[in-house]
């Protein structure tokens, strides 16, 4: 729940719900009433804050990451369990509301430049509707008015992603260009600077989007939206209104960033969550139920990506394949250990400070989240969660630059420095951060980007993958660089050396779990045992070992997953098409 959203008085523009373009808004007032002063405007343009991510989006936003192991298959990635029928999104309420305000902000007596400011904040979520809109369909038809019942665009065929996204590029160089403030206290407001990182985030997509996919035949003008990300990046960065935060903290630094319920340098915006008020959301019960959650728990290929504490590839080492978890997670970058649950890793039981390992009651693979769970348990039953959640980090504008860069191929060693180098280094990362790297990662190549050579460019998604984990842009991450197979990836986890052996994950003498084929006789109180045999009452076992009796953790193969190039857009929904068969449906759903 966003505070800065929930409008309520007797001056509150009520709009209908509907699914159509032909609803026209209600109110409990006059239009003058509302456009006739900047606290009008303001109350107005409040209502599109709805159009940010929820806590949800974000939180939960990387449970269809390839990176990640959950409870069950999604529909999407099930042969024949997803289609036209089973497609949402098709949505265009917001649209209109912000198109009413565009077309009347126009009072005479509002200055010029309060109403250009308020129209700024309208075409910056009038951009980020469309551009969500073509992640999700791709062509869509662009409606920059309100339409009346009988207007043929009701009825019309889509738009060329072209001219979609020229228009959004338009709707945020004018917010750029008019909305007044640069910085805002609260980190919940849309300020030009935000806009500026917003425009960095989307450009980025169009451009990579545009170069990987080639089926649209929009190569040549892709450089063009990645230097538009660059410089939108730029921007941001030369405003030295933001910073990394918890620079030198490189033990609890990054993890704290999620946790928090202060502002702190590096946030852009964020969704705001208050004790005091009793507003809260559901981290800790997401990330640690057994029941209620995905249950999401990263994959080993995943955490292979981690680099060693002195900047070298973990994946170099001649035994990285059977590495103990006890052993392949020390010496590592530091976001590791504050991203999962590895040894050293606490948390607070009433009064008491109590080691806490990965629990496979809550973990299918091992690598148990630990970001944005709170050391607080009593916080783990419902929603409870009191800390802000970051829409937009200064970090992922740093990523923003340095792969638009990397991928324009002028990424230079200062370029790298400032903003890789910088990440690496909260990570407590002590080689590599002053020089781009030349030679390409064997690891990261082979196992998830074989199309790509550049060292640069590998070294900065395999950063994105890392800084980024759990704040939700990973499967469009995959959608954009074009590597859907990706979600087709067996699910492992950690290397379990044998059967029928006690193993204490976090080294604190307490044993935790155990693997076994035959179940056995003594079972010691406190741990958990695992039956991984290749069947169980007749039936394949969703959990077993890649060497039956050793080896990597792999779950649930027993239900395949599936890509066809046609995913990489959704289906237009089914109702909507019936409605409007013009829309024509998206290429083999």
């Amino acid at each position: 729940m966003k505070n800065i959203i929930t409008i309520i008085g007797a001056t509150t523009l009520l709009f209908a719900s509907c699914n159509k373009l032909d609803q026209i808004p209600k109110s409990t007032v006059s239009k003058e009433a509302v456009f006739n002063s900047e606290a009008g405007l303001k109350l107005y343009t409040n209502s599109f804050y709805t159009l940010l991510p929820t806590s949800n989006d974000i939180l939960k936003g990387d449970n269809m990451g390839d990176f990640v192991a959950r409870k069950d298959v999604p529909d999407f990635f099930r042969a024949g369990a997803f289609g036209p029928a089973q497609s949402t999104g098709w949505t265009w309420t917001s649209l209109r509301n912000i198109n009413y305000f565009l077309e009347n902000n126009n009072s005479s007596s509002v200055s010029e430049a309060v109403r250009n400011n308020y129209n700024g904040i309208a075409r910056l979520f009038r951009a980020l509707f469309y551009f969500e809109k073509v992640k999700r369909f791709g062509d869509v038809p662009w409606i920059n008015r309100t339409l009346s019942t009988n207007d043929e665009l009701l009825y019309s065929g889509r738009d060329p992603r072209a001219l979609v996204m020229d228009s959004v590029l338009n709707d945020l160089n004018y917010a750029i260009e008019n909305i007044s403030a640069a910085s805002e206290a609260t980190r919940t407001r849309i300020t030009r600077t935000v806009a500026q990182a917003l425009k960095s985030r989307i450009c980025l997509f169009e451009g990579t989007y545009r170069k990987y996919h080639t089926e649209l035949n929009l190569q040549s003008t892709a450089n063009r939206w990645l230097q538009e990300a660059a410089d939108a990046a730029q921007a941001v960065i030369n405003s030295n209104l933001y910073s990394l935060a918890n620079i030198t903290d490189i033990e609890n630094g990054y993890r704290n960033l999620f946790i928090s319920t202060s502002v702190n340098s590096e946030t852009l915006l964020c969704i705001a969550y208050s004790q005091e008020l009793g507003v809260f959301h559901d981290a800790n019960w997401y990330y640690t139920s057994a029941t209620a959650g995905d249950r999401l728990s990263f994959t080993r290929k995943f955490i292979n990506t981690y680099l060693r504490s002195d900047g070298t590839p973990f994946t170099d080492l001649p035994d990285y394949k059977t590495q103990t978890f006890m052993s392949e997670t020390k010496n590592r970058d530091k976001r590791l250990n504050q991203t999962i649950r590895t040894q050293g890793y606490t948390r607070i039981n009433g009064t008491q400070t109590v080691n806490v390992p990965p629990q496979f009651s809550q973990t299918y693979t091992g690598y148990q989240p630990a970001k944005w769970v709170n050391p607080d348990m009593g916080l783990d039953g419902g929603s409870r969660n009191a800390s802000n959640i970051p829409i937009i980090r200064y970090a992922e504008v740093l990523l923003n630059y340095a792969e638009a860069k990397a991928e324009l191929g002028t990424l230079t060693d200062e370029d790298w420095a400032n903003t890789i180098g910088q990440l690496r280094k909260r990570g407590g990362i002590t080689g590599g951060l002053s020089t781009k790297p030349t030679q390409a990662d064997n690891y990261i190549r082979q196992n998830y980007f074989p199309n790509i050579s550049d060292p640069v460019i590998l070294e900065v998604r395999r950063e994105r993958g890392i800084e980024l984990a759990l704040e939700g842009f990973r499967f469009y991450d995959i959608i954009r660089w074009k590597r859907g197979e990706l979600f087709t990836d067996t699910w492992n986890g950690m290397y379990v050396p044998a059967l029928n052996t006690m193993m204490d994950l976090n080294e604190d003498g307490v044993n935790d779990v155990y693997f076994y084929t035959e179940r056995p006789s003594n079972m010691q109180s406190g741990v958990i045992y695992i039956n991984v045999a290749p069947e169980v009452n007749g039936q394949p076992n969703n959990m077993i070992l890649s060497e039956t009796n050793k080896g990597e953790i792999q779950w649930m193969n027993t239900i395949p997953r599936v890509w066809n190039d046609r995913m990489y857009l959704y289906p237009i929904p089914l109702n909507d098409l019936t409605l409007n068969p013009n829309l024509k449906q998206n290429p083999n759903w």
